[in-house]
């Protein structure tokens, strides 16, 4: 099992807490960006620069991430492609994306992204604040000890 992090927009806090969670699950971390990352030297992690382009790093991650992996992304296409793919994924924000809740979250994103279009809604999800990173330490918790327990790996 491997965490691939779509890391062009996963914020800084996000990161290393995915650092510190890799180092202690001895588990292979990827970061996939269209720049160069500063990462910490680790056995366990390594960053991908791949070119700049839209999508680049997602397309990436979907054909390299292998079922039973898990991805990090606030992108909700992304996501679908992972679970279409039998991978698991969590937003930086701690929520997990399954095959029962995707599809309603692809809805709400177009529709989202049309009502921004038209100008009605502008603007992003609001900064992460002490709440989300704890929600998404606790899940990535979760789900690593989960992943683990199924596959084998480190307890």
């Amino acid at each position: 099992m491997k965490i691939w992090v779509d890391a062009d927009a996963c914020p800084k806090v996000i990161k290393e807490i995915l650092y510190r969670a890799a180092n202690r699950a001895e588990t292979e971390l990827i970061l996939v960006a269209n720049q160069a990352l500063s990462i910490p030297g680790s056995h366990w992690i390594k960053s991908i620069q791949v070119s700049s382009g839209f999508d680049v790093a997602d397309n990436y991650i979907v054909q390299q991430v292998d079922a039973g992996d898990l991805v990090v992304t606030g992108d909700i296409p992304l996501a679908a492609e992972v679970i279409e793919k039998g991978g698991y994924v969590i937003s930086h924000r701690g929520e997990k994306y399954t095959r029962n809740n995707i599809g309603p979250r692809l809805n709400m994103r177009d529709f989202m992204e049309e009502m921004r279009s038209t100008g009605d809604v502008k603007g992003g999800p609001p900064p992460l604040n002490h709440t989300d990173r704890q929600t998404f330490a606790n899940a990535l918790d979760q789900m690593l000890a989960k992943l683990s327990k199924s596959s084998g790996n480190h307890e």
